[in-house]
């Protein structure tokens, strides 16, 4: 084997690769904090000497933080706060477990990007106080802090609470120091003027119609004060509110179609929890249709639209402007109900030449109107060669009588007057005029028998011997 080959080959390659493999796991290396490990996923620091003293934080074009999904922290005695700003990079943090260390303190907004943490784990620590608001925005599967030193306190009547309320079996048991420095079971703490917080709309129903404007009006109340604010989430209509103390005000103006079937919340919370009262906003509104196209062919042929309104329009079509009597042949079909907006299709069962025409949607409630039309053509007159044939005269529309369409579908009385008179007068006139040129060709080949009969007869008696 040629030395090329030797050093050119599927062994070099392995060997290049095994290189790349070791000097990626150096660079992670690299980027971890002494006493720590890292992968492309994971962090874990477990060794209790040196230890760190800081949240790990990995350096800059090392492996990317958004990656880490879990990080690993035991045995680290001096490790004592998390900041604001040392989680955020882990975007992509789901599990997050500090145990058997000396954690005391965790900033309010810790955890503020973090909204894929679903897993926190702060068991034997020296946390003395805890507020929910770390956690609030946060959807958990799982919060375990036993073994923690708390303080019995109205800052940690929250965690009773969640306790009480939480539907698993699996409940922690969590104590506190009281007064006299003794465990007492956090099941059995009492805390004068520290409870859940209230909160009561005035609007239970809320129906307005688009262009309107409205107040809503919310009373809070609880001990500690509870703060007050509005949850309208992604409201599109614009609004503006005002808070005093219990009492708090939400006004939106020029209310948007978009925001039928959205809900506003007026909150109250407080260091225990908190409550809130919601209303569904109803929008009455005039129905639009927002689309409306050419058959498709789908196992049945489709007229597709879409419709939005509320109430819920009525729908009515009309084909070359006579109203259209829906049948099992032809009917409307509603596939996808979005609250205001409704998708569907007019069905048709084998169309045919004859339902070619001009099909138009008529959508009505008590706040108004809309109407589309279409030009629908399914197929073409048989037996016309549409290539050689580009001029051909097709008639569109055509009623829809014969026994091989899809049945009588216009009702008569709205009609528009069409061309089916003057078609029936044509077929006549053609049946007609196909008859005298038969009849012409026929006479014509027998004049020209009678001729050629005539010549041979006068030839054989005209003959002379030579």
């Amino acid at each position: 084997m040629s030395p090329w080959l030797k050093w050119h080959g599927p062994a070099m390659a392995r060997l290049w690769g095994l290189c790349l493999l070791v000097l990626g796991f150096w660079r992670a290396s690299l980027a971890c904090p002494t006493s720590c490990k890292c992968s492309s996923a994971r962090i874990w620091c477990t060794e209790p000497s040196p230890g760190i003293v800081a949240f790990p934080r990995l350096e800059p074009n090392s492996v990317d933080p958004e990656n880490i999904t879990e990080i690993l922290i035991a045995n680290q005695k001096r490790l004592e706060i998390i900041n604001e700003d040392d989680v955020e990079a882990y975007v992509g943090l789901r599990n997050l477990t500090i145990v058997d260390s000396g954690l005391k303190f965790v900033a309010y907004k810790a955890f503020l990007k973090n909204s894929n943490l679903r897993h926190i784990n702060f068991t034997r620590n020296k946390l003395t106080s805890l507020s929910r608001r770390h956690f609030r925005h946060l959807d958990l599967s799982d919060l375990i802090l036993t073994g923690n030193p708390f303080t019995c306190s109205c800052d940690i009547m929250w965690l009773k609470t969640l306790q009480e309320t939480k539907s698993s079996p699996d409940t922690q048991d969590l104590y506190c120091l009281n007064e006299s420095s003794k465990n007492m079971p956090l099941a059995n703490l009492q805390i004068p003027n520290c409870g859940l917080p209230s909160a009561r709309l005035a609007a239970p129903n809320l129906t307005v119609e688009e262009g309107k404007s409205v107040t809503l009006s919310c009373s809070v109340g609880g001990d500690p004060l509870p703060t007050l604010y509005w949850d309208v989430g992604n409201l599109v209509s614009k609004h503006m509110n005002e808070t005093s103390h219990t009492q708090g005000s939400l006004r939106i103006t020029n209310i948007s179609s978009d925001d039928s079937g959205k809900q506003i919340s007026c909150v109250a919370e407080n260091l225990v929890g908190e409550d809130q009262d919601s209303v569904n906003l109803t929008v009455h509104f005039a129905p639009t249709i927002t689309f409306l196209e050419s058959p498709t062919s789908d196992h049945h042929w489709c007229i597709p639209f879409t419709v939005r309104g509320n109430p819920k329009p009525a729908l009515q079509w009309f084909y070359n402007g006579a109203i259209l009597n829906e049948s099992k042949y032809i009917c409307t079909k509603i596939h996808v109900t979005n609250h205001t907006e409704y998708h569907g299709c007019l069905q048709l069962d084998n169309p045919t030449h004859m339902n070619n025409g001009d099909y138009t949607l008529m959508a009505k409630n008590e706040y108004g109107k809309d109407e589309r039309q279409i030009s629908a053509h399914f197929m073409g007159r048989p037996g016309v060669d549409y290539e050689t044939n580009p001029n051909y005269p097709e008639v569109l529309y055509e009623d829809w009588t014969t026994p091989t369409d899809i049945g009588d579908t216009t009702n008569k009385s709205n009609e528009i007057p069409s061309t089916d008179v003057a078609d029936q007068s044509n077929r006549e006139h053609l049946s007609v005029y196909a008859v005298v040129v038969i009849a012409s060709v026929v006479g014509f080949c027998l004049l020209v028998m009678l001729l050629l009969l005539k010549l041979a007869r006068h030839s054989k008696f005209g003959m002379k011997a030579c």
